[in-house]
């Protein structure tokens, strides 16, 4: 299984011929080396319903039919752009043909804009536990610190989290350093960070406030770690 990142908190799964696009904010993400003309997924994740998360999604859904697996509210609407969807909500699971995706709690706020002075409610916001042949990755989305974190970690042990670092809209470094601590991760790579010039941050400061033996890795756009 190959696990890449695509810059802001654009990931990609590729496994068995399938590929799984998370949060896909391509169009205006000017730190992404992907583009929509040439991704065709086959399942897209969404953490949430912020345009910089939810981004390309319908396009991309309709070259394949893809599977947008989201909140149930920002699936519900989704489908009324034609797209095929499943609908989910905080601590329910599901076993999909590639693994099981599990929502969890995130703190943090959502709503599409749609136009520029009106936007809806898409659910609440999550981070992602996704297990595929007995390896589990965490992409937290967007957040802040929360305790229960720890309770993640224990009881779905993680080998590879994705955790926002950006501050302003999410955790920043410290907060972050100290999530990766109760989460006990294997591997912590850092995103959601220069895209846009309120969230700039140095990725290797973040990395410099890991404890212990927390494995940090700065993943450029592009970057690939096999699982």
């Amino acid at each position: 299984m190959k696990v890449s990142y695509h810059g802001h908190a654009v990931v990609k799964i590729s496994i068995d011929g399938k590929e799984i696009l998370i949060d896909p904010f391509l169009t205006g993400n000017g730190l992404t080396d992907l583009n929509v003309e040439q991704e065709s997924p086959d399942y897209i994740l969404l953490t949430h319903g912020h345009n910089d998360h939810v981004g390309d999604t319908v396009t991309l859904a309709k070259k394949k039919n893809a599977l947008v697996i989201a909140a149930v509210e920002l699936a519900n609407y989704l489908t009324t752009q034609g797209v095929q969807t499943h609908g989910m909500n905080i601590g329910g699971s599901y076993q999909f043909p590639f693994g099981k995706v599990k929502f969890t709690q995130a703190f943090h706020s959502t709503g599409l804009e749609i136009g520029e002075q009106h936007s809806i409610y898409t659910g609440m916001p999550a981070g992602l536990l996704i297990t595929i042949q007995g390896k589990t990755i965490y992409h937290a989305g967007d957040t802040a610190l929360f305790s229960d974190m720890k309770l993640i970690g224990e009881r779905h042990p993680i080998d590879l989290a994705f955790l926002p670092i950006g501050d302003n809209f999410t955790m920043g470094p410290e907060d972050a350093a100290y999530a990766a601590n109760l989460l006990k991760a294997k591997k912590v790579v850092p995103i959601h960070y220069n895209t846009f010039p309120v969230i700039k941050q140095d990725p290797e400061r973040f990395i410099e406030l890991l404890e212990g033996d927390q494995v940090g890795v700065v993943m450029r756009s592009g970057d690939t770690i096999e699982l």
